[in-house]
């Protein structure tokens, strides 16, 4: 069974503390794929709600002293009752209050997975990459490189996005080509992207499965952006985004396997490549 049908037979607990602009986004396009969101901020119950959740997704987009609060006391709890927490640093290097509370929650938290851009995941570990705001800017830097040793330093997986998705542990490493361009005329597609990371995460039984599930849930991401551009030609971004909310239902187990482009290109990775 793939982890996308486990994911619609199980319909695991997802916890985001996500930010204002993307969260009504975010829960719907949850739905859509099957799992069950649930946007807990009050400090008063993140920690019960962590506990209970398959995974817990944390999300720094609208950064303030309580947002921080809520993510460490749910962070902590994910990691007590083992639990994936998924880090989504957005920002992280555009100003440094962000790059401070960053490295906060990398002290403070064991992350399962870390998903950014290559500018975010670059800050997070101490490396310069140009930045402008939340996206990614211009570097020569190695993306591959910089994934890995991210994986590595902090002993979790890596997922850097960008027109091929880099997926990491540090010793395996995959590339993804599966998406489309108007994803980045979304605001929240990157955002909805952690929280499904964090719906695949939540299924896979073991760390074994852990990196397969990641490689697989970027695949279906962007299977399901391809199919709705190809659906939405032409109308923009507006439709093309009610359109990707489809495809996370619609698309199969049939689809994502023979739609998915997966290289394996370093260690020795059991997810099977197109």
């Amino acid at each position: 069974m793939s982890y996308l049908e486990r994911i619609r037979t199980l319909n695991p607990l997802v916890h985001n503390i996500t930010n204002i602009v993307v969260a009504p986004f975010v829960a719907n396009g949850l739905l859509a794929l099957g799992a069950s969101p649930f946007m807990a901020y009050a400090h008063e119950e993140v920690a019960d709600v962590a506990k209970m959740s398959g995974a817990v997704v944390l999300n720094i987009g609208t950064l303030n002293k309580d947002v921080v609060q809520s993510i460490l006391l749910a962070g902590v709890s994910a990691n007590a009752h083992h639990v994936p927490v998924v880090l989504d640093p957005v920002g992280a290097g555009a100003t440094s209050y962000r790059s401070e509370q960053v490295q906060l929650l990398v002290r403070e938290l064991h992350l399962t997975i870390l998903r950014g851009n290559v500018a975010e995941v670059a800050n997070v570990i101490g490396e310069h990459w140009n930045s402008k705001g939340v996206d990614a800017g211009q570097g020569e830097e190695d993306r591959i490189g910089i994934a890995e040793r991210a994986a590595q330093k902090l002993n979790c997986i890596v997922v850097i996005t960008g027109r091929e998705d880099v997926i990491t542990n540090g010793h395996q490493t995959y590339l993804v080509s599966n998406g489309h361009a108007l994803l980045t005329q979304v605001t929240g597609a990157g955002c909805l992207l952690s929280a499904v990371i964090g719906a695949f995460a939540a299924v896979a039984t073991d760390d074994n499965e852990l990196l397969d599930s990641v490689v697989e849930a970027l695949a279906f991401y962007g299977i399901a952006a391809e199919i709705a551009a190809d659906r939405t030609e032409g109308q923009g971004p507006g439709s093309f985004q009610i359109e990707l909310l489809n495809q996370l239902d619609h698309v199969s187990p049939s689809v994502l396997q023979q739609r998915a482009l997966i290289r394996h290109i370093h260690g020795g990775g059991g997810t099977t490549c197109v």
